[in-house]
């Protein structure tokens, strides 16, 4: 059965890079989503009668529901949907801008929140589909100066957990991706940097101010990731809840997990003596 994916953010990083892998696939269709009809030029390389380009930015409205409306009419179903439109947000608490942070959630989550209802209703019709929510190894540890980053993702986990329960009967799966850094340019032209100017957090200076080398240097390989999340949605009847990618991602979520629950379980008589 072929399969179509409707993946947003396509114009670089993850996306750019599942899209191909989609795209290359003799058995699926893709429905591939960007703010710049432009960006999405590297896709005339592959069979053009199973690629819709959509354009989407998923903090309009309009646009979301003219993107799912062609993606149906053309495929008839839509049974992949990856929402992986997002920014990132280098500061200190303190020295956040919070116009840039409200708005890094109406991407990241509250984009990612108006996708999911769009298409809810023609997976429901189907019984059937799979949600890949791309959240970030920052969801499941923390770091200094991503601490707002941090929240969009914790937010988004949340919102995926409580969907996964809703929609489970419904023939609908849910999975979140989160990967650790990896050479795309998220951290570049997709993410808005504070440099701290208050002298207590001088010491996070020149993180922020290199964060762009990740480009170049970080581990994660986006080629890989995509081959990943694409073999697990269509190799497994059953997909995975939560897909931790990379070093970062496995040991550091494994440990704050641990310690998390060490923690629970040192107050367990404090926690317990509150009910009646």
């Amino acid at each position: 059965m072929t399969k179509t994916w409707l993946i947003t953010g396509t114009s670089s990083g993850f996306g750019k890079e599942l899209a191909q892998v989609v795209a290359s696939k003799k058995d699926t269709n893709l429905v591939a989503a960007a703010r710049k009809m432009s960006d999405l030029d590297y896709l005339d390389q592959y069979d053009s009668s199973r690629i819709e380009k959509v354009i989407i930015d998923v903090t309009d409205q309009s646009e979301i529901k003219a993107g799912v409306s062609t993606a149906k009419e053309k495929f008839g179903t839509i049974d992949v949907l990856v929402n992986n439109a997002g920014l990132g947000y280098f500061s200190t608490i303190e020295e956040s801008n919070m116009d840039q942070v409200r708005y890094m959630f109406e991407v990241n989550v509250f984009g990612l929140a108006n996708m999911t209802k769009a298409v809810l209703p023609i997976m429901r019709a189907q019984k059937s589909g799979v949600i890949v929510n791309l959240s970030s190894a920052l969801a499941l540890t923390t770091l200094p100066t991503m601490g707002f980053y941090s929240a969009t993702k914790y937010a988004v986990e949340g919102y995926s957990d409580t969907l996964r329960q809703e929609v489970t009967d419904l023939g609908i799966q849910v999975m979140n991706v989160e990967p650790s850094g990896a050479r795309t340019d998220w951290s570049g032209r997709s993410s808005n940097k504070v440099v701290p100017k208050i002298s207590d957090y001088q010491q996070f200076g020149d993180s922020i101010s290199h964060v762009s080398d990740s480009v170049t240097s970080s581990p994660g390989d986006p080629q890989k990731i995509a081959e990943v999340i694409y073999n697990q949605v269509e190799n497994n009847e059953v997909i995975p809840k939560h897909l931790p990618l990379g070093q970062f991602a496995y040991e550091g979520g494994l440990n704050n997990l641990e310690n998390l629950v060490s923690e629970i379980k040192s107050r367990q008589d404090i926690s317990l003596s509150t009910d009646d």
